[in-house]
């Protein structure tokens, strides 16, 4: 029987985790894999609910439904009901929203900009660069070693607890809003929120060229990619990948560049940066998807300056979480909140309109 402190708290989580993108986790996952059973070869048809609370110490059958009727219990890689029956060699596993903790979460002074909090939950305005969760040699000077420090005096927020803490995650180099539950309620609550798509969510890009149309839907499963594991690809429709479907709209096109607004239908890894390069539009100094290159203008000295001065204003892809809206945990109020575009993408911005491509 597995006995592992916390861990088995992972049945209360309840939702598929939101993300655009992996930061700090570099395996692109959307669900990490926590417990994994295989089933003896003689084994006889068992409810899956029943075969984990045999195997999970200190769980409960309620624990391990709420967590099926959100997708974290798996059988051969693919979600399932808890009253799906348990065959000879299936394999079981439960899932989470983030990696293992190999240590214990340590509170670090770091700065956070705090845009809404109360007793329930945290909105916070995560700056580019910043890691989300610790792992894969980021064990400090993360997200979450920030809110450690900051819940440091509150003795119902374990940060170490996987019950409580984020309800999603963004990239490492994309910035903006992230809401951190601070109690298992909250967390269930937005979880399920985000697993049923009903929060808003509203990203800021500047991509290389003009889309055409100018306004559109993209469409198209997203999976890992066979040439290269650290991308992600989009896939026709069939086995490979997951759904995924991402509504832009350009705000203001800049010659060789756009601003585009991103709006998620579904949050799968790197979803904005593989769709937008998809229909031919890189994200703006975005290196892992080619957008770190010239890819629109001129072949000019002057053109080409131009450009690596302005991957230097912007040392980072230019993708920013700008607005989020939910329906708050306990009093059922619909929140929304907006962060501005950070000063990086605004200087990035105003260096495309002020350019004047006037020969050499």
């Amino acid at each position: 029987m597995v006995n592992e402190e916390f861990e088995e708290d992972i049945l209360d989580n309840g939702y598929e985790p939101q993300t655009d993108g992996d930061s700090e986790i570099d395996d692109g996952n959307e669900l990490y894999e926590h417990f994994r059973f295989v089933a003896d070869k003689g084994q006889q048809l068992l409810r899956v609910d029943k075969f984990l609370v045999a195997r999970i110490e200190k769980s409960s059958r309620n624990r391990i439904q709420q967590a099926a009727d959100a997708g974290c219990i798996l059988v051969n890689g693919k979600a399932v009901k808890s009253n799906y029956r348990v065959k000879p060699l299936d394999v079981v596993s439960v899932v989470m929203d983030r990696p293992r903790y190999e240590l214990e979460i340590i509170a670090e002074d770091i700065p956070l900009d705090i845009v809404y909090e109360d007793k329930h939950l945290l909105v916070v305005n995560k700056p580019a660069g910043l890691v989300v969760h610790p792992g894969h040699g980021n064990y400090h000077g993360t997200l979450v070693n920030a809110l450690a420090y900051h819940f440091r005096d509150n003795p119902d927020y374990d940060v170490n607890d996987p019950r409580m803490g984020l309800v999603h995650r963004i990239d490492k180099d994309t910035s903006g809003l992230l809401v951190v539950a601070k109690t298992p309620d909250a967390k269930t609550s937005l979880g399920k929120q985000f697993f049923n798509k009903t929060t808003k969510r509203e990203y800021v890009a500047v991509v290389w060229g003009q889309p055409t149309p100018a306004d559109g839907r993209i469409e198209g499963n997203i999976g890992r990619s066979l040439k290269d594991r650290l991308q992600m690809a989009v896939f026709p429709d069939g086995d490979y990948g997951k759904h995924a479907v991402t509504h832009y709209h350009t705000i203001e096109p800049l010659g060789y560049v756009s601003v585009v607004k991103c709006v998620l239908e579904t949050g799968r890894t790197h979803q904005i940066r593989v769709h937008m390069k998809h229909i031919g539009h890189p994200l703006f100094n975005d290196a892992r998807y080619g957008g770190d290159v010239i890819l629109r203008g001129t072949t000019s000295a002057k053109y080409r300056q131009f450009v690596a001065n302005c991957f230097n204003t912007c040392p980072r892809q230019a993708l920013h979480a700008r607005t989020l809206g939910f329906v708050h945990p306990e009093t059922g109020e619909e929140m929304f909140f907006s962060a501005p575009i950070p000063p990086d993408m605004t200087a990035l911005i105003e260096r495309w309109k002020n350019y004047n491509p006037s020969p050499d």
